[in-house]
């Protein structure tokens, strides 16, 4: 019987999650600097070239790639020759793992866990507690898969019993229009089938943690037909045109995992989870002899792709921003802000809702300012601010007649907005931004200085006011309405279609 000691597990598991906080598996780099390489629409190649950036940084930096630290999933294979040695439920002993990793002092990660989710919501501080999936196997060591999945593109998540007959591909391809670019493509899709409800969407998750590994199956040729539909799902996604950040181009996907298990004979369940480009996740084995410690890639692995600021980019200056200049902005153009905004999320804007309705007076004047949807990661070592990156959009939607009523005249934040919020931003006149989601560490280095302004009981939900140099985002509903989001992925879908680019790349 093999013995593993409860501070060998508690501290294997925090390490990992240090470790996925601030390097990307390599696979996946692999394959984004190759989708870089081959990207042909600029818009697109500039996103994956910050998010290729960002990974680089926040690997020399040890610090987190997105904002967004994730809920953490943790698959535990446990040899039947092997005893925990704690008093504690294995939970618990998990949960101090993620508990020390996400309040380490050197790198403190974004708690984004709340209990009483239906009521309170109460914030747990620490990020606990994690998802752990427990699977009792033959053998004398411990198997453990952590992953930090972020609210982004967990929110993505598809599900359906379908019937016997109904057709997988096609499912997929109605799916991935309605999930947006608030994932934060170009990532993996995973794919689970079969099984009950509740074990198909374990499947789909547990399939993520695979590696990438699309190029060599393609090249080889699919054994199976498991493979086969992968190839197709894989094919008929970026022929969709959607692109990185849903900007148009030729990378939605870089891979699409699959796992099955048998089911019923009346059904067949089918889920689909996608990764971002925060993918987070690793691997480490306990065979007794004491915690397990991944070792870090070495930076000459990553692309020679080193973005800066457009020349071409507008330069704006939030500071002596007016309604005349936001209308001359049209949707796609990049922009380098500088000067000051404010911030605000979800509690932020529902806060100031139940002000209004109540007339009480705001804690900050809003006419003339923009407002970035951001929940930043706190500083450590003398930062500003720690990685900042956007979060998502739509999630605002139904406060932006509220806000824009306020006399603000642009929103930042990340992927497409809904087309009821496109309406109501052509109403008014005014403009979306959008910044790179996955690139939360370069974001921050533009932020030179960073106070709370409002709401500070609200921690990283406070109404910050950030002033930033040369901030890079792309309009992506301009004041007549028009959206990039449904507009560019169209044109790369016909040019795809025409001009056969991804057999070409």
């Amino acid at each position: 019987m093999v013995t593993i000691e409860e501070a060998d597990l508690i501290e294997s598991v925090a390490d990992a999650l240090q470790y996925i906080s601030f390097y990307h598996p390599m696979d996946y780099i692999k394959a984004l600097g190759e989708a870089h390489d081959a990207e042909a629409n600029p818009a697109a190649k500039d996103a994956i070239a910050q998010i290729l950036t960002n990974s680089r940084m926040c690997a020399e930096g040890h610090r987190p790639i997105c904002q967004d630290t994730g809920i953490v999933n943790v698959f535990v294979k446990w040899g039947q020759n092997c005893r925990l040695a704690s008093d504690r439920s294995m939970q618990e002993v998990v949960d101090e793992g993620v508990r020390r990793a996400y309040t380490h002092a050197e790198n403190k990660l974004r708690a984004s866990i709340l209990a009483d989710p239906a009521f309170t919501r109460r914030n747990t501080k620490d990020n606990t507690p994690c998802v752990l999936s427990v699977e009792m196997v033959p053998g004398d060591t411990v198997s453990v898969d952590v992953a930090a999945k972020g609210g982004g593109s967990e929110n993505k998540s598809k599900f359906k019993m379908m019937n016997p007959s109904d057709n997988i591909v096609d499912w997929v391809l109605e799916m991935i229009p309605q999930m947006g670019a608030g994932w934060c493509p170009p990532g993996m899709l995973g794919i689970g089938i079969g099984g009950t409800a509740e074990h198909c969407v374990k499947l789909a998750k547990q399939s993520l943690m695979d590696p990438i590994d699309m190029g060599q199956l393609k090249q080889r040729g699919p054994q199976n037909d498991i493979e086969k539909l992968r190839i197709e799902i894989f094919d008929k996604v970026n022929a969709l045109g959607i692109g990185a950040q849903g900007l148009g181009g030729l990378s939605t996907v870089l891979d699409v995992k699959i796992l099955d298990w048998p089911c019923h004979a009346a059904g067949k369940p089918v889920a689909m989870i996608p990764n971002c480009a925060a993918t987070r996740h690793a691997h480490f084995t306990l065979d007794g002899s004491g915690p397990s410690f991944i070792d870090p890639p070495r930076l000459d692995e990553w692309p020679k792709v080193g973005w800066k600021p457009d020349d071409s980019a507008r330069r704006v200056d939030l500071d002596t921003l007016t309604a005349e200049e936001v209308q001359s902005w049209k949707h796609g153009d990049r922009l380098l802000l500088s000067g000051h905004m404010l911030t605000g999320r979800d509690a932020a804007h529902k806060r100031i809702h139940d002000m209004l309705e109540r007339g009480e007076e705001l804690p900050v004047e809003f006419k003339g300012r923009a407002i970035y949807y951001v929940g930043p990661v706190d500083p450590v070592m003398g930062e500003v601010v720690g990685p900042a990156g956007p979060t998502t959009a739509t999630r605002m939607d139904k406060f932006t007649d509220m806000m824009l009523d306020l006399g603000l005249l642009a929103m930042i934040g990340k992927a497409e907005r809904g087309q009821g919020a496109v309406d109501v931003i052509a109403k008014h006149k005014v403009a979306y931004l959008m910044a790179t989601g996955g690139a939360a560490y370069l974001v921050s280095r533009a932020i030179k200085d960073a106070k709370v302004v409002g709401f500070e009981d609200l921690g990283m939900e406070a109404i910050y006011e950030f002033r930033v140099e040369d901030m890079p985002v792309t309009v992506a509903v301009d004041a007549e309405g028009k959206n990039v989001h449904t507009l560019a992925p169209l044109v790369w879908r016909e040019k795809i279609a025409k001009e056969g680019l991804l057999t070409a790349g």
